[in-house]
């Protein structure tokens, strides 16, 4: 029997909405190669995507954090009793529907596939000691935040990230509105927030990660780019004390280059979106 997932069937039908992504929208010019041509074949032929997904995945040669090769497989394959995360832990094999949802899933895994494989590792970990119940605990919702919502906020100025962190609005989007591109950008990795943004709205937040890069990280290649911010990120990752207060949220229309009315000053003068801070001081 055929397994429900938004509507849709798991057996061959396309995917819903794939219409209606625009690959020229700034967050998601990192992803439009392979995403564009992931979406012609999926209308080419629907039954054929998640073993295009397994051939391409086993032709790159990407490795979960177990080290077991990666692949996808049809989401009514996960056995009733297996945690998701555990099972492409165990097997290599990430069950995926026909949604927008594992779409943008499975593309992030292919564009960092280090950063998602330490996610995946440090889920599976968590669950080998704690098992699966009512709630994940701060570890599982930290490392569940970062995969379905995080922003990679890069900059080689830590000031620029002290304004993130404070809230420092008009300086960050405004005042230093030049530095971005030349001392900070932001890429946007949670696939639920690149499912969000197909119909972008105003108050759409990210939980950004702040990187910090070399100066002459703005200067390389795109490619160049993303393999840095896979194995940094990923390494940052699995080191690091899974703090959640080092997350700063980030409107994502805010950015300057990403929306079009955010060039008017007064884009920024709405304190539902660009709130004061409320942190107190660690």
């Amino acid at each position: 029997m055929l397994q429900e997932s938004s509507g849709v069937l798991d057996g061959g039908l396309s995917i819903p909405r794939l219409d209606r992504i625009d690959w020229s929208a700034p967050w998601l010019v990192p992803y439009s190669s392979r995403g564009s041509r992931w979406c012609d074949r999926v209308q080419a032929d629907p039954a054929d995507y998640v073993r295009m997904l397994a051939r391409q995945a086993g032709d790159a040669g990407y490795v979960t954090g177990e080290g077991r090769p990666l692949s996808f497989i049809e989401q009514s394959e996960l056995p009733h009793s297996v945690a998701y995360e555990a099972h492409i832990a165990q097997t290599g094999g990430v069950p995926t529907r026909r949604n927008l949802h594992d779409f943008f899933n499975a593309l992030v895994w292919f564009t960092y596939p280090g950063v998602k494989a330490t996610l995946n590792a440090r889920q599976a970990r968590a669950i080998d000691r704690s098992g699966v119940g009512a709630a994940r605990g701060a570890e599982r919702d930290f490392l569940t935040l970062f995969d379905e919502n995080a922003l990679l906020f890069v900059c080689s100025d830590p000031s620029l990230g002290a304004a993130l962190k404070a809230f420092e609005w008009r300086r960050l989007f405004l005042d230093e509105r030049t530095a971005w591109g030349e001392r900070c950008e932001v890429r946007v990795f949670g696939h639920a927030l690149l499912e969000k943004l197909i119909s972008p709205y105003k108050a759409c937040t990210g939980h950004a990660w702040i990187v910090a890069a070399p100066p002459e990280y703005f200067a390389w290649a795109d490619e160049r780019r993303q393999a840095w911010l896979d194995r940094t990120v990923a390494a940052s990752l699995e080191h690091s004390v899974l703090d959640a207060g080092r997350y700063a949220p980030l409107p994502v229309l805010g950015v300057p280059g990403f929306w079009p009315a955010n060039v008017d000053p007064l884009f920024y003068d709405d304190p539902q979106v660009f709130r004061a801070g409320r942190r107190r001081p660690r």
